[in-house]
């Protein structure tokens, strides 16, 4: 434990979490193995339903937050038609097909609820604020009942950023706590998918879920100015890599993990290659003659000022989910929970290798990735020994 507080006050700590629906629980019980090891984040970042647990995160005490997060969870629960540790296996995926089913037809409590008498899915024009299959008002109330936002805008709490996309331009925009004041408009925007849930307004302007551009937001932290040495935890929910499928279920589901797995391999790559340019332009800086460099603008001295390290701790959601394209909208109680003890146990093994403490601040090399093997997952086998 001491040597994770060091760490704590040399680095700052990052976390930034994908978008994925249900399974974001993956990343509450991820926070929670962070916060008893004394790594609460300065800074999370996060798109759609990493956006929700990020805010949560941001908007709420220390003492409070673990509960928070788990009091969303539990109000977005489908409830289970048996206990799920006493049963067989196919019985558990029959549970998970009905529980997934329910999402679809009646919408999730406290989340979002079907438009019955929206004219939208008979293809008739609509308000662009209602322009989706279901309403998330709901998710608005939960919202202001479970986030403190003068405390996640005070000068002094946690910084947070959410990711989301301008509908009539595809820009990505960043809405981060040290640019602008942070109200529940933001968070929604970021978890607007359409067509199920409707893009909000803001400033004149719609926005949809950011996890349309990039479901993993890590390049918001490579591209940090000033840069800082980083400890950053990137919680994936989508694996890029899977077997050929060979059912129309198996192509939905391999289509949608490629398609929201993470892209760090590609910013990385960018942000190394810019890195080492400016490795590279500052070494032929300090062969310049004195009188030269005092020339230099001091922006670009600034900006060639890059002796700083972000160590990335991959934690990979490992949750086949039986293959089902629709494992997102999953919303299983014995699921959730099963999904949050998951992300507990895999983050705690991560934590305790802990093998970025050897060279944190040891070297300047831009980016350093630390990968992390863990056992395989298939499905719910046990009842966790903390529950929603």
């Amino acid at each position: 434990m001491a040597a994770h507080k060091q760490a704590r006050h040399k680095n700052r700590v990052a976390l930034v979490l994908q978008g994925g629906g249900a399974l974001g629980a993956y990343q509450a019980g991820v926070f929670e193995a962070m916060h008893e090891h004394d790594l609460v984040p300065d800074w999370v970042v996060g798109t759609s339903i990493g956006a929700i647990n990020a805010a949560i995160i941001a908007g709420n005490k220390p003492v409070d937050q673990v509960s928070r997060l788990q009091e969303f969870w539990r109000r977005v629960a489908h409830e289970d038609s048996f206990d799920l540790t006493q049963v067989i296996d196919s019985a558990r995926q029959f549970n998970t097909w009905l529980s997934t089913l329910d999402s679809v037809v009646h919408g999730v409590h406290g989340f979002f609820s079907p438009r019955l008498f929206s004219t939208f899915a008979t293809g008739f024009p609509v308000a662009p604020e209602e322009a989706s299959f279901y309403d998330t008002s709901a998710l608005a109330a939960t919202l202001k009942e479970l986030i403190d936002f003068d405390y996640l805008n005070a000068p002094d709490s946690m910084r947070l950023t959410v990711n989301a996309l301008k509908v009539t331009c595809g820009e990505l925009v960043n809405f981060d706590k040290k640019q602008q004041t942070i109200g529940i408009e933001h968070i929604m925007a970021s978890c607007a998918l359409p067509p199920g849930l409707p893009p909000v307004r803001i400033d004149g302007e719609l926005y949809w879920d950011g996890g349309l551009y990039s479901n993993t937001p890590l390049e918001t932290v490579l591209d940090d100015q000033p840069p800082v040495d980083t400890l950053c935890f990137m919680v994936e929910l989508w694996n890029a890599h899977g077997p050929e499928p060979t059912t129309l279920d198996s192509v939905y589901t391999r289509q949608k993990d490629v398609m929201y797995a993470s892209r760090s391999k590609r910013h990385i790559e960018a942000y190394l290659h810019t890195h080492q340019l400016q490795c590279m332009i500052r070494r032929l800086y300090e062969k310049l003659p004195q009188q030269l460099k005092a020339e230099t603008d001091k922006e670009v001295l600034a900006a060639l000022d890059q002796d700083s390290t972000i160590h990335v701790v991959r934690v990979p959601y490992r949750g086949q989910d039986w293959h089902m394209a629709a494992k997102d909208i999953n919303f299983s109680r014995g699921s959730l929970e099963w999904r949050w003890h998951e992300g507990y146990q895999d983050a705690t093994r991560v934590i305790k290798q802990a093998s970025w403490l050897a060279d944190a601040n040891t070297n300047h090399d831009g980016v350093v990735v630390h990968e992390f093997v863990v056992d395989p997952v298939n499905q719910p086998a046990q009842k966790p020994e903390r529950g929603l």
